[in-house]
């Protein structure tokens, strides 16, 4: 009796999708036939199959000598940490989502709390196998054509089916420093804790923060630490993100603040019930979880039912605003100033990042800082939601203020401006050279057309 290796069942995964992909008609559409996304914008329905990367979803190895690690391109980060945190490693960057996979940060641009010492996720990939739409599998590395254009790209190019990470030393445990920042200082502080890397004499190993006013904000500083202690539980009844308001210190083991936000899906589990007290004693911790809500908020867009719900009530529509932006730390102040008065949602979230190098499709400038700030809920706006006005009006103080956003969600931009802004011209030239006779969905089509 034989058995095969993880290499070997790679291999395998890696023909049976080369098979599903041969299986699709010249012209149908291409698409991933998986369970899980993290994807906020519509798409035309699906028709006919989908490509099959039922056999890319796990890790082939961890060189814990190395500090590096074999992945294939659907691995959830859930899974990639559940690998590589016995050998006391993780990857550089971990998305805040259990389900968000390794190739789709790195297609799409995935951040977190270390990213501002370590940039995006991409940027600890050592090479990676693109399938692309010429049928082949091309591995490629950093400085090359494809590897470069790739991040942002969103399967447009193609995906990735293994890639080879650089990870991280880290220690069993994470203390929490939550600092309230005075508005006018939230800037300063940000760009003091980035060039030192500290804040009052304290290593920073992450950063994040919490606007929940435009007067009440709080900085998250993480540090690494062995030393063990009482940890907080935000699995439970606590809910992660009031701690950010109620505590100025706090100890949770290093997967517990992996997935801090994951439980609640940062704030956004409010709005199924799941922070009622009641609720929440009922409420299965294994649908506590970002993927669960996330199929809630499909069935509910599928069915319209809160729109349904407004205008039965007399309500004004709401416009739905699901966006994450990159804004120049030196804006950030302006921005949010902004922000409260045209769109005035609240919390949101603030991560600071630095790029650490040169990416095409997504032209953050090497070595400066940006904070990505995040919003996601609806603001009414009327009988112009079907228009998008708030959404179309953050697009355009973005761009204004040197900065870029996300294309995980909705998008308007006409296409002068879209290419312009994400290398248009520079990406079809990348498409027409690994993927010749248009298989792929371009990006524009992907993310503003919707297909």
């Amino acid at each position: 009796m034989t058995t095969t290796g993880p290499w070997e069942r790679h291999g395998q995964a890696v023909a049976r999708l080369q098979a599903s992909y041969a299986a699709i008609p010249p012209g149908a559409p291409v698409r991933l036939a998986k369970q899980t996304s993290n994807l906020f914008r519509p798409r035309a329905a699906a028709t006919g199959p989908g490509l099959d990367v039922s056999g890319l979803t796990g890790v082939i190895e961890v060189d814990p000598v190395a500090r590096t690690a074999e992945v294939q391109g659907m691995c959830t980060y859930e899974d990639l940490v559940d690998a590589t945190l016995p050998h006391g490693l993780m990857p550089y960057v971990v998305p805040q989502l259990r389900t968000i996979t390794l190739g789709g940060a790195v297609t799409g641009l995935g951040i977190e709390s270390t990213s501002f010492r370590n940039g995006l996720p991409h940027e600890s990939v050592l090479e990676m196998d693109v399938f692309t739409g010429a049928g082949e599998v091309v591995t490629t590395r950093p400085g090359e054509e494809l590897f470069d254009t790739f991040p942002n790209s969103y399967g447009s190019l193609g995906y990735a089916t293994r890639l080879r990470i650089s990870l991280e030393q880290v220690p069993s445990y994470v203390a929490l420093r939550h600092v309230r920042v005075e508005p006018h200082l939230l800037a300063p502080t940000i760009e003091g804790i980035v060039a030192t890397g500290e804040l009052d004499g304290v290593r920073v190993d992450g950063l994040d923060g919490t606007a929940f006013s435009p007067d009440e904000v709080y900085l998250t500083l993480a540090t690494w630490q062995e030393e063990p202690g009482p940890t907080s539980d935000y699995t439970g009844q606590d809910i992660y993100y009031r701690s950010v308001q109620q505590r100025t210190t706090d100890l949770l083991t290093t997967y517990d603040y992996l997935w801090r936000w994951d439980t609640d899906w940062f704030w956004c589990s409010g709005a199924f019930g799941a922070q009622h007290p009641l609720a929440r004693r009922v409420w299965p911790r294994r649908w506590r979880r970002s993927d669960v809500y996330h199929r809630l908020v499909a069935l509910e867009r599928r069915h319209g039912i809160v729109d349904r719900l407004d205008r039965r009530a007399g309500r004004p529509q709401r416009e739905r605003v699901i966006q994450d932006v990159e804004v120049p730390v030196e804006r950030l102040t302006e921005f949010l100033t902004w922000f409260d008065e045209a769109v005035g949602m609240r919390p949101v979230w603030l991560c600071p990042l630095v790029a650490k190098g040169d990416w095409p499709t997504y032209p953050l400038e090497r070595g400066a800082t940006y904070v990505n700030v995040g919003f996601w809920g609806t603001v009414p706006v009327g009988d112009d939601a079907p228009d998008a006005p708030a959404n179309r009006a953050i697009e355009a103080k973005v761009h204004e203020l040197g900065g870029h956003k996300s294309l995980y969600s909705e998008a308007f931009y006409d296409r002068g401006t879209f290419d312009r802004l994400y290398a248009g011209e520079h990406l079809a030239a990348v498409k027409q050279t690994f993927d010749p006779d248009d298989r792929l969905t371009s990006l524009y089509d992907k993310v503003v057309r919707r297909r």
